[in-house]
């Protein structure tokens, strides 16, 4: 959960680094809320209109998650790209059908830069708080 709370706190944040594990514990935290959300916005729909006829209360509430979580994902991705010494350009490499998204998927995973660069210092050289 702290890194969850970690790239919220830091929402408007695109200069400096984040470490692959500040990423994916956020990518694996969100992506479990999103489902929680939705499945407890339809169980709660269901139950309010009755069961013949399935409520958009569950794609409400997970359009309404999706929204407010946007920025922090943008942030944290852009911050993910400047640690392997890529700009935040790279972002529109998913763009390209099929190929895109796996060359994003590869960057995102790649081990960030060691030293400092352009960026800012190495996240795993500063002691985390």
């Amino acid at each position: 959960m702290h890194w969850y709370l970690t790239v919220l706190k830091k929402y408007a944040v695109l200069d400096g680094r984040a470490r692959r594990m500040e990423y994916w514990m956020f990518t694996l935290l969100d992506t479990i809320f999103a489902i929680l959300i939705f499945v407890i916005g339809t169980v709660i729909g269901t139950a309010l209109s009755g069961p013949p006829e399935l409520s958009g209360l569950g794609f409400g509430l997970l359009l309404f998650y999706l929204c407010v979580v946007l920025m922090p994902k943008l942030s944290v991705t852009v911050r993910r790209l400047h640690d392997t010494g890529r700009s935040a350009l790279w972002l529109f490499i998913g763009l390209i059908p099929m190929v895109g998204s796996l060359v994003f998927l590869v960057l995102m995973v790649l081990e960030g830069e060691p030293l400092e660069n352009e960026y800012g210092p190495d996240p795993l050289a500063i002691p985390s708080v």
